[in-house]
């Protein structure tokens, strides 16, 4: 059994609104985007934090320092971070290939020695690196786990590192907003944070605590190709030809390491595989009840996407009330595999969850079709 203690989440600098963002990011080609509207008018975001200084147009945090910051907020909280004895930390985005993200981040903490983990992926890696952490507190190898999830794309996402291709697509997304995922839909989608979690062995002996009923993951890569990917071309035939097969001009002129979606593959299979499929298959070794849930925590990129999750869920007939939703995403923006964390940082701090309320968190990826789901209890004393 393992227990979340405290959790916290960190977001750079001040709330950048859907005006000035692109001010931040820089224009592509020196001229505005014109598809920019048309994907917030979908994605439903009003606000995001960037790393980067809106002054100096310079970052602020690398992604190890923010994760470090999301960490030291636990102690805040009471937390004593020279007793973790395990950190585990996700993110799609690590400030370099080598070393691994997690344990740059423990260098950038400088708590004494303990166990690091860094899963890889997208979304699901902050979600793995939870798993892991209740693995080992579940099975007596820790008992003071630190999980962290976190992104910094905002680097990825400045004007200076796209051609200037997404004007031509304009008409199209008018009529069908999703389109515009390949590219230029990703600038005004993603953005940066850090959350971390504190994992024990027993529930606070005052206040709340999280109980980990299970956390599962599939992945449904032997039957699709990759959809989200970087530092990669995808061929015609669905193949990934990676950078290093790649000659060094072609990273620039076909912006081999911005962050794409191959919406032709997204669209008809993100739904159906990742929450109607994923969490059917999830019930079948968990079984849960519809009204046992009382919180919902889905973590979907855009708004876009709310009443298809619905819809989805109902396929199943596992229909959640959307009064018992709860999500950030307008305030906070999509940070990816820090979103989960966000959420569950502010519904913790809330005073809204009582105890013994059941809470199901969703996570998607769409790099290769990966589900996740947890299920928590709340623990109050």
């Amino acid at each position: 059994m393992s227990y979340i203690t405290r959790i916290s989440a960190f977001l750079p600098g001040e709330p950048i609104d859907n005006d000035t963002m692109e001010s931040v990011l820089g224009l592509v080609g020196g001229k505005p985007s014109r598809a920019r509207k048309v994907v917030l008018r979908s994605n439903g975001i009003q606000t995001r934090h960037y790393v980067i200084d809106p002054a100096t147009g310079k970052p602020r945090y690398s992604n190890a320092e923010l994760t470090a910051e999301a960490v030291r907020k636990l102690a805040e909280q009471g937390a004593d971070l020279n007793g973790v004895d395990l950190l585990a930390a996700g993110t799609s985005t690590p400030d370099q290939i080598l070393p691994s993200h997690g344990v740059m981040v423990h260098g950038a903490l400088g708590n004494p020695p303990c166990e690091v983990v860094s899963p890889s992926g997208v979304c699901a890696s902050s979600a793995l690196a939870l798993k892991y952490a209740h693995m080992a507190v579940s099975g007596g190898f820790s008992q003071q786990a630190v999980a962290a999830g976190s992104e910094v794309v905002s680097t990825f996402m400045q004007g200076k590192n796209f051609q200037a291709e997404s004007d031509k697509r304009l008409a199209a997304m008018e009529r069908h907003p999703e389109i515009a995922f390949e590219k230029d839909f990703l600038r005004w989608m993603l953005s940066d944070g850090a959350g971390a979690a504190e994992l024990r062995p027993e529930p606070n002996a005052q206040g709340l605590s999280l109980r980990i009923d299970w956390i599962e993951q599939l992945s449904y890569a032997n039957e699709l190709d990759a959809c989200m990917y970087a530092g990669a071309r995808k061929e015609e035939d669905g193949r990934l030809t990676g950078w290093r097969e790649l000659a060094p001009q072609a990273w620039l002129d076909e912006s081999i390491f911005a962050v794409k979606q191959d919406v032709r593959l997204l669209n008809p299979n993100v739904m159906p595989v990742t929450v109607s499929r994923g969490l059917a298959d999830m019930l079948k070794k968990h079984p849960l009840r519809v009204d046992e849930v009382d919180w919902f925590l889905p973590h979907y990129s855009s708004h876009y996407f709310r009443q298809k999750v619905y819809d989805a869920l109902v396929a199943i007939d596992f229909e959640i009330p959307e009064a018992r939703w709860f999500t950030n995403l307008e305030r906070v923006g999509n940070v990816g595999a820090a979103s989960m964390y966000m959420m569950l940082d502010e519904l913790f701090h809330s005073g809204r969850i009582r105890d013994g309320d059941g809470i199901l968190c969703y996570v998607p990826e769409s790099g290769r079709f990966t589900s996740v789901f947890m299920k928590l209890t709340a623990v109050v004393r």
